[in-house]
């Protein structure tokens, strides 16, 4: 019901905030669908966004319990929801917002907090830790390409992995990259180069595309199948700016599926660039170390020594004729004072010598049996004895012996 007024009987401005706010309650609950622009995080019971018209630019401001707000999941900014909303006015300030008793996420925004809660969960469990991303090597025997038959993508892989390396081999397991079965045949493609021994490495590799067209890449079995291979995995899905589930698990993110090909493989034209800088690099060295070496031999010719090698031996040569000069006079004075010495001792034994003494006159007797006979006791009478002088022997027989005392 309208309020009756006028310039002399006015309403109350209390009464017409009253009016207005129970005019805006009698509109009750109603469903809406909005996109979030912002939302305002905040500690305490109550939280704040605002919804925007997705058609018009018209928007509100809007209230949420915590508990309504964490029961959607991960909400990005942008996503689209429909909302059990009621408006509310304030008293104080006249201000409207409503009041949102029930939320849910449509269209690919529900799709991203699914793949956001999941991607929570896999993450929680360790399967995007960095200490399990393994190395691609870097110049596979054999290459395993997973991909949809007569794509792009395969095009695109195998055009540029042949442009870089000629030599490479590819070996393709077709699967089916997007609708019902595709995470069950990207598995079982997966599984089957997985177990090949003679593949290095595989790079799954898809097309850009819608996010529903992508979601075979964000299928938990599919993330964990790439998270529980043996080889080294390559993701390539969509474009630069799509990241599939799989991106995260996977051991190398390639942006797109050319640029799988240059991971994969090196460029043939770079490396024999760097083979023969190499090489010039080397011949450089080996050039600088054989002119150091001349130079060093050239400075050790050029020495003296090398020059005449016998003129170290002058000086030593001058010194031993000097010590044999020495040598000759000590062995000289040696000899003489040696001889000296002789003359005397010979001279000395001469004078001792017993026939120096049978020259003085003297004789040695000697029995028959060349016994030496020093006393006249030591023969008898009828002894013959044997004297022997300065020129000559005498056989003398004893007649008679006699003493000093006898004589005396």
């Amino acid at each position: 019901m309208a309020l009756n007024s006028s310039q002399d009987s006015p309403q109350p401005l209390g009464r017409v905030i009253g009016a207005v706010k129970d005019w805006v309650g009698r509109l009750g609950e109603v469903w809406v669908d909005a996109q979030v622009v912002e939302i305002k995080r905040r500690s305490g019971a109550t939280q704040f966004m605002t919804f925007r018209d997705r058609m018009a630019n018209m928007s509100a401001s809007v209230t949420v319990s915590t508990l309504v707000l964490d029961a959607v999941g991960p909400l990005p900014e942008g996503s689209r929801v429909t909302a059990r909303i009621r408006p509310r006015v304030w008293d104080r300030n006249t201000s409207i917002s409503f009041e949102c008793l029930e939320l849910h996420v449509a269209g690919e925004g529900r799709l991203l907090a699914q793949l956001e809660q999941l991607k929570r969960k896999l993450q929680a469990e360790g399967l995007f830790d960095e200490y399990r991303k393994r190395q691609i090597p870097a110049l596979p025997r054999m290459i395993g390409l997973v991909t949809g038959r007569d794509s792009d993508a395969e095009r695109d892989v195998v055009t540029n992995v042949g442009r870089r390396w000629p030599a490479a081999v590819i070996r393709t397991r077709y699967a089916l990259v997007q609708g019902v079965n595709s995470a069950e045949s990207v598995m079982t493609a997966l599984a089957a180069l997985d177990a090949d021994p003679e593949v290095d490495v595989i790079i799954l590799a898809r097309g850009g595309g819608s996010l529903e067209d992508l979601l075979s890449f964000s299928d938990e079995g599919v993330v964990r199948a790439v998270a529980a291979a043996r080889t080294p995995v390559i993701s390539a899905i969509g474009h630069e700016r799509d990241f599939p589930l799989v991106d995260f698990v996977a051991d190398v993110r390639a942006s797109t599926p050319t640029d799988a090909a240059k991971r994969v493989v090196p460029d043939r034209a770079v490396e024999a660039a760097h083979v023969a800088q190499s090489l010039a690099r080397l011949r450089r060295a080996i050039d600088a170390q054989l002119a150091r070496e001349q130079h060093l031999l050239d400075t050790v010719r050029s020495r003296p020594v090398m020059v005449d090698p016998t003129s170290a031996f002058v000086a030593h040569f001058e010194r031993l004729d000097l010590l044999r000069h020495r040598l000759d006079g000590a062995i000289e004075r040696r000899l003489r004072s040696e001889q000296s010495d002789l003359r005397a001792a010979v001279s000395t034994i001469r004078a001792l010598s017993p026939k120096r003494t049978l020259e003085r006159g003297y004789a040695v007797l000697v029995s028959d049996e060349h016994e030496s006979i020093a006393s006249v006791s030591d023969v008898a009478p009828g002894d013959r004895i044997h004297a022997y002088l300065a020129d000559g022997e005498l056989t003398l027989d004893v007649v008679e012996p006699s003493t000093k005392e006898q004589h005396g």
